[in-house]
C-alpha cells in the first residue's frame, strides 16, 4: 500500500518536531528529504482542526494503533470510485467502464493484487492510479454495501435446508464482485418461493420428510407410474398441474420453507389427519384396464426360483422394456425360451410384430392377425422353445403352413419386446446388463459356475461308485447361500474306473456331465458285454492305422465303445431310478454288441474318406494354399480328436457325404479355381460368425440348440455349394441361414 508511506511520512515529521529545538535544523531536515516545511506544517495543523473537533463532538479517541485493515477501510469509505479489477493484459478495469493503469512510481505496482483502489487517477499518456492499496473484494461488498447492486437467478428448492435458495451475482460500479453466490430466497420473493416449495418439495418429492401425507402420496403416484411403465402409456397419471393445484389450495400463503410448513402441518392434522393425503381415482386419468399383476408380474419364476422384475417405459433407453435381475450364481440357469416370451402383457405385442415381420405371402396365409394371435394364445404357454419356434409350429399343426425360422425378422422388433437381463453379485451391485444372454454368459458363466461349484461342494456326495448305490436322481435339488435358495442339477461324473454324484449350476452342464457318467456306469455294468466288443470290433487293424491322427488303438476302441453304449442304454429319457437303469442294462446286454459292429462300420467308411480327403489335400496344397487351407480348418472342426465319442449317432450318419463332399470340390479345383474362390467368398461370413459364437458358448460352459443346429446347416450348405450332386438333407441356401443367423443374434 502507497498509503502507508504517508504514515511513515507523518511519523518522521512527528519525531523531527520533539528533537529539534531549532527552526532551522527542522527546515534543513525537509530540504534535505525534499519536503516542504511548510506543507508539512499545514498538514499538522489540519490535523489538529480535526482532532479539536472530534473531541468537541464527545468522540473518543482510540488510543490503539489502528490496523492496515481500519486504515485503508476508512480510506476506501471515500475512494469507491476509484477501485479497479485487475484484467488479463495487466490493466485494471475501473468504476463504469473505465481503464487504468497502476503510475511507475507506485511502490506496489510490480505486486499489486487482483482488486485495488488509488487516492487520484491522473490523465497523461495514459489514465495513471496515483497512491495504490491492494484489498480484498469482501471490503468493497461491506463499505460500499448501499452501493453495490444485486441480482438474483436461478431460485429452487434445496433438499437439505428445506428451504428456497437462489444463485446472487453482485456488482460495484459495473465491476462483479461475485458471481454465484447461494442465498435464501424465501425472504427475497415469498411468493415465488412458496410456488415453488409446492413444485419442486411437494410435488417433485425434493422434501425429505416422513411425514404419512408426504409418503402415501408418492407411494401412490410411484404406483401409479409403474403402471404407464408397465402398458407403455404415459397418460394413466394425471398432469402435475392438477397435483400441484391440490398442495395449492392448501398450504397458506408465506409458507415456502420445511420448518414452516411442518409447524403448519401439525396443527391442521391435529384437526383431520387426512387432510393432505392424495387419493388414487385423484390422480388417474382413465382406470388403466389390464393392467394386473397377473399382466405385468413383480417376479418370474424359473429354475426353482424367483426373478425380479422391473418395467420402464423411455424409448431409447437402455432400461426400456422389461428387465429381469439375475444374480450371478444363477445366470447359467436363466432358461433363455421362457425370457423370449417375456409376460403376459407383452406377449400379444410381440407375437404380432413377429406375425407382421414375415414376408407377404407367408403373412397372408396366417389369416387377420388379431384372430390368429387369439388362437395361437389360447393353446399355447410359455414353453422351452423360443417364441418364434412355437409360432411356427403352431402354423403347422393349426395351419399346415410351414414357416422357416429365418423368415420371422426379429432384428426389427422395437427393443422393449427383448428381455433386458442386469446381472448382480450377492450384494446386488450391477456386474453386467444387456439383452443378448449368450453374450452376458460368454463373459460371466464361467465366473458363475465355478462359484456355483464351490458353494454346492458341500451338498453333493463325492463317493465314487461303480454302482447305482445313491438312491433316487432327482432332477434338481435346493442349494443354500445366505438367505437366498439356489437350485443345483445332480448328475454322474466319469472319473473312468468309477462315477461320482456332484451338483451343477446348470441343466446343460448337468446333461453333458451326466450322459459320461451315466454311459460309464452302464460300461462298469456290463464289463462282459465292453470286454467283448473291444476283441471283436471288425476292421479294427485298419481303422487303426487310419486312426493315427487321431489317437492310438486303446482311444479307438474307447471312443467306439461309447459310441456303442449310447446308442444301446444312455437315450432319452434317462434312467433316474434305480429300477430303470437296471431294466435298460438288461435289455441292452444282447444288443449292444451288435449296435457297436454297426457303428464300427460307419466309422471305418469315415476314416477312409477321411485318409482319401487328407492325400488329395496333400497334393493340391501347393498349387491351391487358399481353397486347401479351407477344407483342412474345416475337416479339423468336423472330425475333431474325439468325433466318434462327441458326434450324435444320428450327425455321424451324414459324415461321408460331407467328406465325399470335400473331396469333390477339390477335384473341381483344378478346372475352375475361380468359382471355388467366388464360392469360398460367400460361404465365409457365415462360418466366421458361426466360429466366433461357438467359442463364446464353449468359454462360457453353455449349450445352444440354435447354434447347434446351425453348425450343421452351414456342413448341409457347403454340400450345396461345392457339391451338389451329392444333395442335402434338408433346404439350404446362403440367402436362408443369412436370415437364420439374424434370427439368431437377436
Amino acid at each position: 500500500s502507497d498509503f502507508l508511506s504517508w504514515l511513515k511520512l507523518w511519523k518522521f515529521f512527528e519525531e523531527a518536531l520533539a528533537h529539534m529545538k531549532s527552526s532551522r535544523k527542522l527546515h534543513e531536515a525537509c530540504r534535505e528529504h525534499f519536503l516542504s516545511f511548510n506543507r508539512m506544517r499545514e498538514w499538522r495543523d489540519i490535523h489538529g482542526q480535526l482532532k479539536e473537533l472530534v473531541a468537541e463532538l464527545g468522540w473518543r479517541i482510540s488510543e490503539t494503533p489502528a490496523t492496515y485493515e481500519q486504515v485503508h477501510r476508512a480510506l476506501l469509505a471515500g475512494l469507491l470510485g476509484n477501485v479497479g479489477m485487475k484484467t488479463e493484459e495487466g490493466s485494471y478495469l475501473g468504476a463504469r467502464g473505465i481503464r487504468f493503469w497502476i503510475h511507475p512510481g507506485s511502490g506496489v505496482r510490480r505486486k499489486a493484487g487482483h482488486w485495488v483502489m488509488a487516492a487520484e487517477l491522473t490523465e497523461t499518456t495514459r489514465l495513471y492510479a496515483r497512491c495504490v492499496a491492494t484489498l480484498p473484494p469482501e471490503w468493497l461488498e461491506s463499505v460500499g454495501a448501499h452501493l453495490v447492486k444485486r441480482h438474483r437467478y436461478e431460485p429452487h428448492w434445496e433438499k437439505q435446508p428445506a428451504r428456497v435458495a437462489a444463485f446472487e451475482r453482485g456488482t460495484l460500479y459495473g465491476l462483479l464482485l461475485y458471481a454465484k453466490r447461494r442465498v435464501h430466497y424465501g425472504p427475497m420473493d415469498p411468493v415465488e418461493s412458496r410456488r415453488i416449495f409446492i413444485r419442486q418439495a411437494l410435488v417433485e418429492g425434493g422434501y425429505d420428510t416422513r411425514a404419512p401425507f408426504f409418503l402415501h402420496n408418492r407411494r401412490l403416484v410411484r404406483e401409479i407410474e409403474q403402471l404407464e411403465h408397465k402398458s407403455r402409456r404415459p397418460d394413466v397419471l394425471v398432469d402435475d398441474e392438477l397435483i400441484h393445484a391440490f398442495y395449492e389450495s392448501l398450504v397458506p400463503e408465506g409458507i415456502h420453507n420445511g420448518a414452516d410448513f411442518d409447524r403448519w402441518r401439525r396443527e391442521v392434522e391435529a384437526k383431520n389427519p387426512k387432510l393432505l393425503f392424495l387419493k388414487r381415482e385423484d390422480l388417474m386419468r382413465h382406470e388403466a384396464a389390464g393392467i394386473t399383476t397377473e399382466q405385468f408380474p413383480h417376479q418370474l419364476e424359473m429354475a426353482g426360483r424367483s426373478f425380479a422384475l422391473d418395467y420402464h417405459h423411455e424409448p431409447g433407453s437402455p432400461r426400456d422394456g422389461v428387465t429381469l435381475t439375475v444374480p450371478l450364481l444363477a445366470l447359467n440357469q436363466v432358461d433363455a425360451a421362457r425370457c423370449d416370451w417375456l409376460v403376459p402383457g407383452l406377449l400379444r405385442e410381440k407375437i404380432t410384430r413377429l406375425a407382421k415381420s414375415l414376408p407377404q405371402k407367408l403373412r397372408h396365409l396366417l389369416g387377420a392377425l388379431p384372430e390368429f394371435v387369439d388362437t395361437f394364445l389360447v393353446a399355447n404357454e410359455p414353453a422351452d422353445a423360443m417364441l418364434a419356434q412355437a409360432i411356427a409350429r403352431y402354423a403347422r399343426r393349426e395351419l399346415n403352413l410351414t414357416i422357416p425360422l429365418d423368415a420371422f425378422r426379429q432384428e426389427i422388433l422395437p427393443a422393449h419386446l427383448s428381455m433386458n437381463f442386469r446381472i448382480v453379485d450377492e450384494h446386488g451391485r450391477q456386474l453386467a446388463t444387456g439383452r443378448n444372454l449368450a453374450q452376458l454368459r460368454a463373459e460371466l458363466g464361467k465366473k458363475a459356475g465355478d462359484e456355483f461349484a464351490e458353494l454346492a461342494r458341500a451338498d453333493a456326495p463325492a463317493t465314487k461308485v461303480t454302482g447305482w448305490d445313491f438312491g433316487d436322481l432327482e432332477e434338481v435339488m435346493e442349494i443354500r447361500s445366505g438367505p437366498q435358495t439356489l437350485i443345483g442339477y445332480p448328475g454322474l461324473a466319469d472319473h473312468g474306473d468309477s462315477v461320482s454324484l456332484e451338483v451343477f449350476d446348470s441343466a446343460d452342464k448337468a446333461r453333458e456331465a451326466h450322459r459320461a457318467g451315466l454311459r460309464r456306469l452302464f460300461m462298469l455294468q456290463l464289463k462282459d458285454q465292453a470286454r467283448y466288443i473291444e476283441k471283436n470290433l471288425p476292421g479294427l487293424h485298419a481303422m487303426t492305422l487310419q486312426f493315427a491322427a487321431f489317437g492310438d488303438a486303446a482311444e479307438l476302441k474307447e471312443q467306439l465303445l461309447a459310441a456303442a453304449f449310447d446308442r444301446a442304454c444312455v437315450v432319452e429319457p434317462w434312467p433316474r431310478i434305480r429300477a430303470e437303469f437296471e431294466r435298460r442294462r438288461d435289455e441292452a446286454r444282447s444288443r449292444v454288441t451288435l449296435l457297436a459292429q454297426e457303428i464300427a462300420r460307419l466309422v471305418g467308411k469315415i476314416l477312409s474318406e477321411h485318409a482319401a480327403l487328407q492325400k488329395q489335400l496333400k497334393e493340391l496344397s501347393k498349387a491351391f494354399p487358399e481353397s486347401c487351407r479351407d477344407v483342412q480348418e474345416n475337416l479339423s472342426r468336423l472330425v475333431p480328436k474325439g468325433f466318434i465319442e462327441q458326434t450324435p449317432y444320428e450327425r455321424l450318419q451324414h459324415f461321408p457325404r460331407y467328406l465325399k463332399a470335400a473331396s469333390l470340390r477339390l477335384d473341381k479345383l483344378r478346372a475352375n479355381p475361380q468359382r471355388d474362390a467366388r464360392l469360398a467368398a460367400e460361404f465365409a461370413p457365415l462360418a466366421a460368425h458361426w466360429q466366433r459364437d461357438q467359442a463364446r458358448q464353449l468359454k462360457s460352459g453353455t449349450r445352444d440348440p440354435q447354434l447347434e443346429q446351425f453348425h450343421w446347416l452351414l456342413e448341409e450348405l457347403r454340400v450345396q455349394l461345392f457339391a451338389q450332386e451329392l444333395k442335402t438333407s434338408v433346404p439350404v441356401s446362403l440367402k436362408r441361414l443369412s436370415k437364420m443367423w439374424q434370427t439368431i443374434q437377436r
